[in-house]
C-alpha cells in the first residue's frame, strides 16, 4: 500500500480537523453567554498534531464555514452573528492558539508530559484572555470574568492534560503526531 502524497494527507487532515472541531462544538454544556464545549481541546490538538500552518488553516477553514452560515458552532450556530457575539473573542483567538500549539515540540520522555500540560494551559489562558476581553466590552469586566473565564478554568486544566496525553501517547510513526524533537 502506497502512502498518500503530501497534498492528499494535508487535505485529509484538514477535513478530519474541521470535522473534529465541529464535533467538539456539539459536545456542549449550554451556559450563558458562553457555552462550555470541547472546542479548545480540538483547537490545540489541531495545531499540535497537524503543525502550526496546517493547524491554523484547519481552524480558519472551520471559522470560514461558520461565517458562511454552516451550523458548525455550539448549538448548531453559524453566520456573522455567531462570530461577533459574546463568543467572538474566544473564536477569533483559536487560529493563533492552534498555530502556537503547532510550534510546541512533541515532548516525550521525562518531564515532557508536564511541560506540554503547562504549555497547553498557557494557550488556554490566551484563549480565555481574548474571550474575556471581547466579553468585557459587552457586559463589563467583572461580569465577563464571572461568566466567561472563571467557570472555564477547571475545564481548561482537564483539557490541557488530555491534549498533552494524546500528543505524548501518539506514536510519531502514525504520521499525524508532530515529529519527535528534544527540548
Amino acid at each position: 500500500m502506497t502512502p498518500f502524497p503530501p497534498p492528499a494527507r494535508a487535505a485529509l487532515a484538514a477535513c478530519l480537523g474541521v470535522a473534529a472541531l465541529t464535533a467538539a462544538s456539539y459536545a456542549s454544556v449550554p451556559m450563558y453567554p458562553v457555552p462550555m464545549t470541547l472546542q479548545t481541546l480540538a483547537v490545540l490538538l489541531a495545531g499540535a498534531l497537524a503543525g502550526p500552518r496546517l493547524g491554523a488553516a484547519i481552524v480558519v477553514a472551520w471559522l470560514a464555514l461558520a461565517l458562511g452560515g454552516a451550523p458548525v458552532l455550539s448549538g448548531g450556530k453559524g453566520g456573522l452573528a455567531a462570530l461577533t457575539g459574546g463568543t467572538a473573542g474566544f473564536l477569533l483567538s483559536f487560529p493563533l492558539a492552534a498555530y502556537l500549539a503547532g510550534l510546541l515540540p512533541a515532548w516525550r520522555g521525562a518531564g515532557g508530559f508536564a511541560r506540554l500540560v503547562a504549555a497547553f494551559l498557557l494557550l488556554h489562558g490566551l484563549i480565555l484572555l481574548a474571550g474575556w476581553g471581547r466579553l468585557s466590552l459587552m457586559i463589563g469586566a467583572e461580569a465577563a470574568f464571572s461568566a466567561g473565564v472563571g467557570p472555564f478554568l477547571p475545564g481548561a486544566a482537564v483539557k490541557s492534560a488530555l491534549a498533552a496525553l494524546i500528543v505524548v501517547m501518539l506514536p510519531a510513526r502514525a504520521g499525524i503526531a508532530a515529529p519527535r524533537r528534544e527540548a
